[in-house]
């Protein structure tokens, strides 16, 4: 069973679905400090000085100044400006898949074979006729082969 089970685990597809998911860990990193440090930035600014990821809603009726202060009380909230800062992230990564995978389906898909002509032109009276055809059905010149 353990022989069984090192080669599936050593097969081609495991290695590449573990170095996606690495890859896609690593990426995800990128892509929150993207939106937590370069784009809510500007976009707070713009709708008037707000920090995204300090936005909540206090449920337990003490007042507190900032989300973390009110987590280090222990209070309950709802923290909605960390949800669109995770709204913003996904968009971003899907963003992101959607492009690398249109690129990988343009690399991989053929082009479809050039079909074959189904018609041909008779020489002696310029109609057009089936590509089998051996007498012309317009002016009954014997064609060649």
């Amino acid at each position: 069973m353990l022989e069984e089970f090192k080669k599936f685990a050593m097969r081609g597809n495991m290695i590449d679905l573990a170095v996606g998911f690495i890859l896609g860990g690593a990426f995800s990193t990128i892509v929150t400090s993207l939106v937590n440090d370069i784009i809510m930035p500007p976009i707070g600014l713009v709708l008037g000085k707000v920090d995204f990821s300090n936005l909540f809603i206090n449920l337990s009726g003490t007042p507190y100044a900032t989300l973390e202060e009110a987590k280090r009380a222990g209070a309950a909230t709802i923290n909605y400006g960390l949800f669109i800062n995770a709204v913003v992230n996904f968009l971003i990564v899907s963003f992101a898949l959607f492009l690398l995978i249109r690129q990988v389906n343009r690399w991989t898909t053929k082009p479809a074979p050039a079909a074959e002509p189904a018609t041909k032109e008779c020489p002696y009276c310029l109609s057009t006729i089936p590509i089998r055809a051996t007498r012309c059905p317009y002016c009954t010149s014997q064609l060649e082969a």
